[in-house]
């Protein structure tokens, strides 16, 4: 019949109105439904963000890589052309070998590095106030060696650090001055990661050495002559021990051949051109 499609038309406009008006008063209720979260705090709806166009990536972009550590530099000789050489001495488990290095320096003026370990406080503390004068004018040095001698690279990184920070605050309140940027790997044991962690607490110089007395275990002076001798040359970083006796009665003789060979003991801020530390 002509007249009859009309209702249809009808019933459904009525149908699509009450749809529409359905989604108005659903859409008037997606306000919060309590106060927003306190800054910094995440949302506790669970409300999803509006998409966006195809492709779109909707989660946050990544951190950015962290910075490269700065660069590290391992040290076994000092710089070509000068007739430098630094005289560095290790750990000092001897009070009596400490004394005499202690001694040596203050009577001849003669630049030392030393790089004690905290454990062995006991020999370092009864010349703190000797040495103090002799760092602040720069002729001796202290450096990092740890606290208690271990081998870094079998500890985890928070045992790398509290051996380096502990020892500096043991060397900070005992001679009023800071270690860094120096540190002697106990053993000359490290790698990369070690210096790594080390660089991060401002130790980019790992020290090593070109000679050496050989006297981190008892050796006769003979013996400790033999490599002064040897090794006594241009450029050298010297390794030494304040642990047995043999070195005591040979500072005389040694200082001979430095003198014979023209040689100008320095510290390694010296050789190195950095400025004296400050706690």
């Amino acid at each position: 019949m002509p007249g009859s499609p009309a209702p249809l038309h009808r019933r459904r406009f009525f149908s699509l109105l009450a749809v529409g008006l359905a989604a108005t008063v659903a859409g008037c209720r997606d306000g919060p439904a309590s106060a927003p979260p306190p800054d910094g705090m995440p949302p506790t709806g669970a409300l999803t963000p509006p998409s966006g166009p195809p492709g779109w990536d909707e989660s946050p972009p990544p951190a950015p890589p962290a910075p490269p550590r700065g660069p590290n530099r391992v040290l076994s000789k000092g710089p070509a052309g000068a007739n430098r050489i630094a005289l560095t001495v290790d750990d000092g488990y001897s009070n009596e070998v400490v004394a005499g290095y202690v001694d040596f320096a203050a009577r001849t003026g003669i630049h030392l590095t030393f790089s004690p370990n905290g454990i062995y406080a006991h020999s370092w503390a009864p010349h703190a106030e000797t040495l103090k004068p002799l760092v602040e004018r720069g002729q001796v040095q202290i450096i990092n060696h740890t606290f208690s001698h271990p081998d870094l690279r079998r500890m985890n990184d928070a045992q790398i650090r509290a051996e380096l920070e502990r020892n500096e605050e043991w060397v900070n309140r005992t001679f009023g001055t800071s270690t860094k940027p120096y540190y002697r790997p106990p053993f000359g044991f490290h790698n990369e990661h070690v210096d790594g962690l080390a660089g991060d607490l401002g130790y980019r110089n790992t020290v090593m050495w070109s000679g050496s007395y050989g006297d981190s275990r008892l050796v006769t002076p003979q013996f400790l002559m033999n490599q002064a001798n040897r090794y006594l040359q241009p450029g050298v970083i010297m390794l030494g021990h304040a642990n047995h006796p043999t070195v005591l009665g040979l500072f005389n003789q040694l200082t001979d051949l430095i003198r014979q060979r023209n040689l100008d003991p320095v510290t390694l801020n010296e050789m190195f051109g950095y400025p004296a530390a400050s706690p």
